[in-house]
């Protein structure tokens, strides 16, 4: 199995919706699809499209520069709070590893969070629950007060 959804969140949480994902590049499309999928009904203000390709940067992310011995997962996860729209990508690796880099223009690397950083209204990143590292964006105003 590729991935696994949780489609129904446990009431008192404001998690609106999970996967859990194999550390393989077929991983990316099928995360942009099942977000766009379960994050719809909620009608987020915000765009969604930016929500899906700052995932797509992420979530590659996870999979380009996860390292670990054992088996791993890339675990994404959204939640509403307040009026806000958070988004968290867990892999593996180390949280020291994940800096902010300034492409030049012949790079074919390095873009990733540079998206995140102009497109989002802010961006976290530090150790994850699940071990390794998780990277997060936020989008404001999500939903009305």
């Amino acid at each position: 199995m590729a991935y696994t959804i949780d489609r129904h969140p446990r009431e008192e949480s404001p998690r609106l919706g999970a996967m859990t994902l194999r550390p393989v590049p077929e991983s990316v499309p099928q995360a942009r699809r099942w977000f766009l999928k379960l994050i719809t009904p909620y009608s987020p203000a915000c765009s969604v499209d930016d929500c899906v390709l700052l995932i797509s940067e992420l979530v590659t992310n996870a999979i380009l520069h996860g390292t670990s011995a054992d088996p791993w997962v890339v675990r994404l996860e959204w939640f509403r709070e307040g009026t806000s729209l958070r988004v968290e990508v867990h892999g593996a690796g180390l949280p020291a590893n994940v800096r902010l880099r300034r492409p030049g223009s012949e790079d074919t690397h390095g873009r990733g969070l540079p998206l995140v950083d102009s497109i989002a209204d802010s961006w976290h990143f530090g150790p994850s629950r699940f071990g390794g590292t998780m990277v997060s964006f936020e989008m404001a105003h999500a939903w009305p007060s």
